[in-house]
């Protein structure tokens, strides 16, 4: 069965995030953790083809998608979203075809970091990423707990909030938060984040002082969420996670960096471990006391 490695159209995205899906959740289920993915529509996948068309490949044998990957490029930080190929056929070769494709992205976009998030349980994988130089760096983990364990319960400093729209200063401060955390500007990921009616986006104000910024969804999910300093953690997260549970989500979650404070105030409230996962990457970066991602694709 020859198989053919093309470039990804925005026709076939559905039935390749359809893959996905499978192929995460046969990872998960046999690692103990049941099922993780969901059904979603491509959203993100059909905003990074949009913008970079490059960054986007599909294998296919016999007209069948057997295998999907997605890269963004921000400033010089090449960032593998997704590379998932169809259970029965890993192990030969079609994951490697892909890397190559979506690392041919990174050197023509000029990237000179290269990074992902990938489980940790998942160490075929991770080999398969240490023999190319993306080392471990950071322990993320997946945090969910109900609506109920946080209503009313959230004590200690929290921050003012002001909505974020989708204009120039506002643009500019982002990019700055950014910066200062990451290292890199994201405003086209703010675009798409703020063009999303299911996801309020606050800026976070001390005083008259904007410190931060966070990202709450109608699922009760928290990120990304970024501060000024890392002592400003604890009440921002405690601010995004008061907001999440004001929504009618009956689930709260949030992906947090194994360096964060954040980490305490959502042991504190009863949010548990889901899944373990791993930041991986050619070079260090970010403070990740400062920084929650917002999942492993967006990062």
């Amino acid at each position: 069965m020859p198989i053919i490695i093309r470039p990804a159209r925005a026709e076939e995205l559905q039935r390749a995030e359809e893959l996905v899906i499978r192929s995460i959740n046969d990872l998960t289920e046999r690692h103990g953790f049941g099922r993780m993915a969901t059904s979603r529509p491509p959203d993100f996948q059909l905003f990074c083809l949009q913008d970079d068309a490059d960054g986007l490949w599909l294998a296919e044998a016999d007209g069948e998608i057997v295998g999907f990957a997605l890269s963004w490029v921000s400033g010089d930080l090449w960032f593998l979203a997704e590379l998932f190929v169809a259970p029965g056929l890993q192990g030969r070769g079609v994951g490697q075809e892909l890397l190559a494709r979506t690392f041919e992205h990174a050197r023509k976009a000029g990237a000179t970091n290269k990074s992902l998030i990938t489980f940790t349980f998942n160490v075929v994988s991770q080999g398969l990423y240490i023999r190319h130089g993306l080392l471990p760096r950071l322990p993320l983990y997946l945090h969910s707990g109900t609506r109920d364990a946080l209503v009313g319960r959230l004590n200690g400093d929290k921050l003012r909030c002001t909505p974020i729209e989708p204009r120039a200063p506002h643009f500019e401060l982002l990019a700055k938060l950014d910066l200062g955390a990451l290292g890199i500007s994201r405003e086209k990921h703010h675009r798409y984040l703020l063009g999303d009616a299911t996801i309020k986006g606050v800026f976070l104000h001390d005083a008259d002082d904007c410190v931060g910024y966070a990202y709450i969804s109608a699922s009760g999910h928290v990120g990304p969420l970024a501060v000024a300093q890392a002592r400003q953690m604890g009440p921002a997260f405690r601010t995004a996670l008061d907001l999440a549970s004001a929504g009618t989500s009956a689930q709260v979650s949030a992906f947090l960096p194994g360096v964060s404070e954040a980490l305490g105030i959502a042991a504190e409230h009863s949010l548990r471990i889901t899944f373990p996962m791993v930041l991986v990457s050619t070079h260090d970066f970010g403070d990740w006391t400062r920084y929650l991602p917002r999942n492993p694709g967006f990062m």
